[in-house]
Formats: structure tokens, sequence, C-alpha cells
């Protein structure tokens, strides 16, 4: 993989420094924001956060990320769904002010693990992360999300719809349509055409709530909430304890998110511009997110999966993303049309998004040709799969290793203690 900062990597159409046309860009960045819009916003819905404040946080802190990372890496900053359960719970006893201690927290602890990693260097990581350890995460990253893309596809109420299933395929088919059938803009944008047609059949359908849109005011300032200036500032240790140490289980799946982004765009961005700087970039998010009113935050693989297919890996685009999801959040009728995305919608361009990152990881394994036939390899891959599609979790108290974080940690474990060989290869 890359390292020089002056490589340029000529398979994609448009490579990391890479600058579209104006309207090619606005294009472009809509259809990242719009890919990364449901998830977002969902995190804060289900705890009882200001949706426009958490699009207003994912913009600034995609912004602070690309320059911590010296706008080396295209990432999307967007809620993080590992601190739904503990917000949820403070948000009963202590409200926003217990939730932004604990993110701010998140952001800290980031910084910390940055800092002993700008110290000690990060050499090991091509040690604990060869191809048979990355190509099984990268492929648990994309699959074990098919269970929710599924769910928001064919379930209303959690009851089949086939309504709303016929909506999730015909969305998917646009977005496939558009992608192959086209070149130009439109050859460019197929995810945004995809889900802005099937949002149109949702409309004739009847499933969208025009009355919400048509009533709701064009404007509308987000109710930040500031530590010291919105509410008195104490500390909550419990609040603190409570959400601070899933931190590093949302590193687990940053490093993936960073293998995945590796691949795309070959380079090696734990190297240059450091895992350091990826984490800070995180944990500065975070913190700015908890300073605001927002939830944590994380790299979003929705935005990966658009890259991948789009072929086009611009930090400019991802920039212009960010711009949009911030005014935005000022612009409260178009807050409320994307707020009424029909979760079939959402399913059915999430079907394509999710299942190319998964394929990112078969790539892997490919491009660095692993084995399967040794042993070896298939213990690692098989084990890797299973626990982390499967979601299987270490419970600990009120502390919990998901399926992804869990499969990363003993995909690692295996990698370092199995022999090469087994006894009946030799």
């Amino acid at each position: 993989m890359a390292q020089n900062s002056d490589f340029h990597d000529d398979s994609a159409l448009l490579d990391i420094h890479d600058k579209p046309s104006p309207l090619a860009w606005a294009g472009l960045s809509l259809q990242h924001m719009f890919s990364m819009f449901g998830s977002t916003v969902i995190v804060p819905l289900l705890v009882g956060l200001s949706p426009s404040i958490a699009l207003f946080s994912s913009g600034i802190g995609t912004l602070l990320h690309i320059m911590i990372t010296q706008r080396k890496i295209p990432a999307y900053m967007g809620s993080s769904f590992a601190f739904i359960t503990p917000m949820m719970a403070l948000m009963k006893t202590t409200g926003y002010p217990g939730i932004a201690q604990g993110v701010i927290g998140v952001g800290l602890v980031y910084l910390l693990v940055a800092g002993i990693i700008w110290a000690i260097g990060s050499a090991w990581v091509d040690k604990i992360l060869p191809p048979i350890v990355v190509g099984p995460i990268v492929m648990v990253i994309g699959l074990s999300l098919a269970g929710s893309a599924a769910t928001d596809a064919m379930m209303k109420n959690n009851h089949y719809d086939l309504t709303y299933f016929l909506i999730a395929l015909a969305t998917l088919g646009l977005a496939i349509f558009f992608n192959m059938a086209f070149k130009g803009l439109i050859g460019l944008i197929p995810i945004l055409l995809g889900i802005v047609g099937g949002y149109l059949i949702s409309v004739a359908c009847g499933i969208v709530d025009l009355h919400a849109i048509a009533v709701a005011p064009w404007f509308k300032l987000p109710p930040f909430e500031v530590p010291g200036l919105s509410y008195p500032f104490k500390i909550d240790w419990g609040a603190i304890i409570t959400i601070t140490p899933i931190a590093f289980v949302t590193m687990t799946e940053h490093m993936g998110h960073i293998m995945v982004l590796d691949e795309l765009t070959h380079r090696n961005f734990f190297k240059d511009p450091g895992l350091n700087r990826t984490l800070a970039g995180d944990g500065v998010a975070s913190l700015v997110a908890g300073l605001i009113g927002g939830p944590a935050v994380t790299s979003y693989g929705e935005n990966i999966g658009v890259m991948a297919i789009t072929k086009v890996h611009s930090v400019y685009v991802l920039m212009g993303a960010a711009v949009f999801a911030m005014l935005f959040a000022f612009v409260n009728k178009l807050n409320v049309l994307i707020m009424q995305m029909p979760l079939p919608v959402i399913g059915g361009i999430s079907f394509l998004l999710f299942g190319t990152i998964a394929t990112s990881g078969i790539q892997v394994m490919i491009d660095h040709q692993v084995d399967l036939g040794k042993k070896r390899n298939l213990m690692i891959a098989s084990t890797t799969l299973v626990i982390g599609v499967g979601n299987a979790y270490l419970q600990l108290g009120s502390f919990q290793f998901t399926g992804l974080a869990l499969a990363t940690i003993i995909a690692i474990i295996l990698n370092l203690v199995m022999p090469q060989e087994a006894a009946s290869e030799k």
C-alpha cells in the first residue's frame, strides 16, 4: 500500500485530494449526507436528544476529523449506536448533563490513547492486523449490519409488510440501474438517485407524512446544550463511568473502518497520517459533540459503502456533506422532510451499501492471496465471521463487548498465539 503523500490512485474516479466540479460536488456531497442521515438521527430519536443537534455534531465532527488527519482520510462522523443503551438509562436519571459528561469522557479517552500511541509508535499494528485478520473483520463490519437493513426493508411496526419490501427492492433496483446504465454525473450519484426515487415511490404509496412537512417552519435554531450556560456543570462520576469505558469497544470498530479505507484507497492510514491522528480526530469530534448537546460520534460504514460503489474518495466531497449537514440542522423544513425518510428506503439502499463493505473484506483476502486451505487461516476466518455476524457478545457487569469488538479481539489473539502450521501440515 502507498504511503507517499504524492501517491495518486488512478483507479478511483476522484482520489482523496481531487476536487469535483461545483455541480458534481453538490450532488456527491448530498449523496453522502442522505446516506448517513437515517442512522445519525435515529440515535437521538431513540435516546431523546435533538436530531438537529446530532446532525450539526456530525458535520462539525467530520470537519474536525478531516482537519486533524491532515485531509488524508475520507471519513464521515455520525452518531454512534454503541452508546444508545447507557444514554437511554442516563436520560431517565441525570438527563442530558450526565450524558454530556460521558460523551466528553469518551473523547478524552480517545485523546489519551492517541497520545500513548504517538509516544510508543504504531509499528505493532502490522503485526496484529495481517490480511487474515483484516479481511474477515471487514466482512463482519458489513454483514453484521445485514439484519438491521433487512428489518428496515420488511418490517412495519414489528410486522412483515409487503409494500415496505417492494419499496425497498425498488430503491435497491434504482440504485443499481443508475450505477450500471449511466456515465457522467448521474453515474456518480446512484445512491442519491436511488434514495430520491424510493422516497417518491413511498409518497405515492402513502407512507410519508406530508402534513408534518407542510406545517414545519422553514428555519429553527437547534437547541444547543452547553455546560455552564444551558445547565449548571457538576461532575457526575456515575454518568462518566457508565458511558466512558465503551470507548474501548468503539476503538476496535474505528480500526476496522480504517482497514476498509486502507484497502479502498490503496493506502496505509495506520502509518500516514497515523493511528494517533485518526483516534484524535474521533476523540475531538465526540468531545465537541458533548459540549454542544449531541451524542458520541464515530466513523460511518454507510459513507464507506458509498465510496466503494462510486469510486469517489475525495475528502472535499465529505467536507461538503459535513457543511450540508450543519446547514440542514438549521433548515427545519428540509430537516423534517429527511426525517420522514421511510424505513424501507433506508433498508433497500443499505442492502447495497453494507454488502459492498462485506465484499471489500473478500477482496482483501484475494489481493493478499490468503490461503484458506491452511488450517490456521481457516480457523481464524471461520471463528471471526460467525462470532461477528452472529453478534456473540461478552457481558461483564454493565460492560459489553459487542459482536464486532469481540470478533476483532479474538481474531487478533488467534493470529498471535496460533502456530503458522498445524501438526498435520508439517
